[in-house]
């Protein structure tokens, strides 16, 4: 990607933000985004002599030659669409004059093509995480309550009110107490072939790093996702040493359920009462556990955006990019989603597989996406916002190759479908719907311990379960959010830092976050946003 900003960056900020201020992507672009805020009005000269014939609103796109009816509309160097009329040169390009391109087909890609010199290792980085008997490590440690089916919620939630105010003062080496509340567990088709889906996330985010592998769930008692279908043998993965006294080494490690319609609970208290007795178990083994150092190899990130714009393939993306090759040179996982918001750069995403058997997995959840879409008489079309299209993002094609530079330049090397546990470090596609809440929960349940989320359009969205570091596109969002957002990335279109600086920044954020010597704003506010599972098969 280059990024040609058309005016001097040794010029004052306060004079830069009045100059005119126009941003191409590509040296083959014929189009460039206007930067300054609150747009250019028409009339303006551009440096280079072109004047704009209509006002261009922030974001959005203008002109740089004649585009007759039929042109191709290039940004990122990639046909965005087609022109519906002639458009002249300085004229506003918005969603309204353009056709978009159909979809790359699936067949024909270029597979494993890209044989890049291998990424120097970056060494000597640590953050200070909670090591976990399985092996992984936690950024936080958290006492999660899992709940099979959402008429419990209302139950688990007032015990975690109680657990909150009268327990957790006790633990002070306790981050939080949280009920992974969510839609699913009745009512559903649980033996349809895709509600293995929904199952299998709920079952991978109980066992998330940051809850310590201490597991208890409630339950109703005769909902159709039953503890022991959530939870198996065996997938608890170490037997459970507090347990050999009573069941013996080779026994499975017992379940902790509190269920609800139990003949023992006799009134809402006692259902509460129990909740509360079993929760102080778990909390006090948590409180025992200590941070200690560990290579920044440790670090499981999940990267995602939300409330896009045409700043967002600018400036946050490319420097989440930048860091996401950081983090893979440290030896760290990082897993990049949204399967509607990268599906047009497919051919790109196959080229850099590093096999072709990573490749045609990824063909493999595009193709079953597609079909997912289709089901529903829709097509990837229908991602874009009314936010995204204000924020200068003409159409879904135009969106995803701004998407998509998250994922940096390093190979990848593995692919998960929706609600798989991630195995293996370096960089994944794990395959997501590009819903902020749906894919945030599945990045969840891949073992994510650390979330970097990038906005143009502002959001304030949160996750209990993992810090959330939150990126600004653009530096009035930045200034107007000042308590919402971490990073503004608004400082490279404005040129007053590099993408590598903010990916810099980024990298550095993360092992402080990571060890708990700063919070994120979403934490300090304590802004959670729902679990949402993602569930393709039928509803009863």
């Amino acid at each position: 990607m280059s990024q040609a900003l058309q005016t001097p960056l040794a010029t004052p900020p306060a004079t830069r933000s009045a100059a005119p201020l126009t941003i191409r992507m590509h040296a083959s672009d014929n189009v460039a985004i206007v930067a300054n805020d609150g747009g250019l009005p028409a009339g303006t000269e551009l440096p280079g002599g072109l004047v704009l014939r209509d006002k261009v609103p922030q974001g959005h796109k203008v002109a740089l030659v004649d585009l007759p009816q039929g042109a191709v509309v290039l940004r990122y160097g990639v046909p965005i669409g087609h022109a519906l009329a002639d458009i002249a040169a300085g004229s506003w390009v918005h969603e309204r004059l353009l056709q978009m391109p159909d979809a790359r087909g699936l067949d024909n890609l270029p597979m494993a093509t890209v044989k890049p010199e291998p990424l120097s290792a970056l060494e000597g980085y640590t953050f200070e995480g909670y090591r976990n008997a399985d092996g992984s490590v936690g950024t936080r440690n958290i006492l999660a309550i899992t709940q099979t089916v959402q008429c419990v919620a209302g139950v688990t939630s007032f015990a975690v009110q109680r657990i909150k105010a009268e327990l957790l003062p006790r633990f002070p080496n306790v981050d939080d107490v949280v009920a992974l509340e969510h839609g699913y567990g009745c009512g559903v088709a649980i033996d349809a072939p895709d509600a293995v889906i929904p199952i299998r996330t709920l079952r991978h985010i109980s066992l998330n790093p940051n809850f310590g592998g201490e597991v208890m769930v409630v339950s109703l008692g005769c909902e159709k996702l039953q503890p022991e279908r959530l939870l198996p043998p065996g997938s608890i993965p170490l037997v459970d040493e507090r347990n050999v006294a009573d069941v013996g080494t080779s026994a499975e490690t017992r379940l902790d359920v509190v269920c609800l319609q139990d003949d023992a609970h006799v009134g809402f208290m006692s259902m509460v009462d129990s909740i509360v007795r079993q929760a102080e178990e778990h909390l006090e083994r948590l409180n025992a556990r200590r941070r200690e150092t560990v290579p920044a190899s440790e670090l499981v990130v999940g990267v995602q955006c939300g409330g896009s714009d045409a700043f967002s393939g600018v400036t946050a993306n490319p420097a989440v990019g930048f860091c996401t090759d950081l983090l893979v040179r440290a030896g760290a996982s990082v897993m990049f989603s949204e399967t509607t918001e990268v599906r047009d750069g497919i051919a790109q995403l196959t080229a850099r597989a590093t096999t072709p058997e990573v490749a045609q997995a990824m063909v493999r959840e595009m193709a079953w996406y597609d079909a997912y879409l289709q089901r529903g008489s829709v097509d990837r079309s229908a991602n874009t916002t009314p936010g995204n299209k204000k924020g200068g993002l003409s159409n879904i094609v135009e969106k995803a190759m701004g998407s998509i530079v998250k994922s940096g330049s390093a190979p990848i090397s593995n692919v998960l479908a929706p609600g798989e546990k991630l195995k293996h470090k370096g960089l994944t596609y794990a395959a997501t719907p590009a819903s902020d809440f749906i894919c945030g929960t599945l990045q969840l349940a891949a073992g994510m311990n650390l979330h970097v989320f990038t906005t143009g359009r502002g959001t304030p969205y949160g996750l209990a379960a993992v810090p959330v570091i939150k990126v600004a596109t653009r530096s009035d969002l930045a200034r107007r959010w000042h308590d919402l957002m971490d990073i503004n990335a608004g400082t490279i279109a404005d040129g007053s830092a590099s993408i590598e600086d903010v990916g810099w920044e980024m990298f550095r954020l993360m092992l402080d976050v990571a060890s708990g010597r700063k919070k994120t704003w979403a934490e300090h506010w304590k802004l959670h946003n729902a679990l949402v599972l993602f569930n393709p098969a039928p509803v009863t």
